[in-house]
């Protein structure tokens, strides 16, 4: 009896934050296991699993810098395009003239987009006090529009240096499967993924044991309190919507390390990809509640549900929508129960 009143005690102490990243977790390991059960062994191979990160994961870097937006109580609907334009700048300057660029300048080329892009945008929402959602619809267009003037045509990148960085795969030896000649084939994973897992340690790092990731949840939670508190709300808004466009562009070339290729319909659609992920991790538009776990997980579980789809022949794009559009409302649903729980406390 006083197991099952510790247990209920300790679900009603437990953050939103907290709660919500659970559940997330949650339902990808059932959703996942179900996929086990229902599909095949399919899903239990090693490189199946380690495929959907290698596929998204410039999606966990732009997800996550939504999440930081998200959680001040923000958004920035211009990543996609933002993805977009660092692609094919880096693919023009990588294969530009008779003497091809290297690949260190292309990553500051991108990274100085993104940093151009949150400079702007940030200054816009938090110092002018624009709305977010106008600001960054600006700058969607503003970066579409830029995309095509740069190169309006797909062509993949010959550059020998960043071929070389693009088919570098980093082997796991104790993890892998057997092909039908019994030959073991190690898994794998590509930097990108090394690269999406450093940004989910340091940015859960950020919020969890830093003054300015306190200062977001702050922000997000109530302003007025915020500024009572001492915080300086215009300067925590600012650095969300500069850090959310520095890991666009990071994000950005992380795509373009797996496409290998520029585009201007590169990313398309990243950006409600990003949205639909960050609330499936448990980040609430609201704001003042969201995780980076969560997040990571929310992406992984918006890749299962499509694989899940595809793998029951459902390949038109409308299932995919409708799975998706499906998965949000119950995970907004679960959100408004959790936003009810809440008030029910306070009474």
């Amino acid at each position: 009896m006083e197991n099952r009143l510790s247990s209920r005690r300790g679900l009603k102490g437990m953050s939103d934050t907290n709660l919500l990243t659970l559940i997330t977790v949650v339902v990808f390991i059932l959703m996942y296991a179900l996929a086990v059960i229902t599909l095949g062994s399919g899903f239990l191979k090693p490189q199946n699993f380690l495929n959907i990160l290698n596929e998204n994961a410039s999606l966990i870097i732009l997800s996550c810098g939504m999440s930081l937006v998200m959680i001040t109580g923000g958004i920035d609907i211009s990543v996609g395009q933002v993805t977009s334009l660092v692609c094919m700048s880096a693919a023009v300057y990588l294969d530009m003239g008779a003497k091809p660029g290297n690949v260190p300048t292309s990553i500051c080329i991108a990274l100085a987009i993104g940093l151009a892009f949150g400079l702007v945008q940030g200054f816009l929402v938090a110092y002018l006090e624009i709305q977010p959602f106008i600001v960054s619809l600006a700058g969607l267009f503003f970066a579409k529009g830029l995309t095509t003037i740069v190169n309006a045509t797909q062509f993949n990148v010959e550059n020998k240096d960043f071929v070389a960085l693009k088919n570098t795969r980093i082997t796991i030896p104790f993890l892998g499967s057997y092909n039908k000649k019994g030959v073991f084939i190690p898994a794998y994973i590509e930097i990108g993924v090394v690269i999406a897992i450093v940004v989910v340690i340091l940015l859960f790092v950020l919020l969890r044991w830093t003054r300015l990731g306190r200062n977001f949840y702050a922000v997000g939670g109530n302003n007025q309190s915020a500024r009572l508190l001492g915080i300086n709300v215009k300067r925590t808004k600012f650095f969300a919507h500069l850090l959310c466009s520095l890991l666009a562009a990071i994000g950005g070339y992380v795509y373009f390390m797996h496409v290998g290729s520029g585009s201007p319909s590169h990313a398309d659609g990243a950006e409600m990809n990003a949205i639909a992920s960050s609330i499936i991790g448990g980040t609430m538009l609201t704001g003042g509640v969201g995780n980076i776990i969560g997040t990571f997980f929310g992406v992984l579980s918006l890749s299962t549900i499509k694989n899940i789809v595809s793998s029951l022949g459902l390949d038109e794009a409308w299932w995919t929508n409708i799975t998706v559009a499906f998965m949000l409302c119950l995970f907004l649903l679960i959100q408004s129960l959790v936003l009810r729980r809440k008030a029910g406390a306070k009474k």
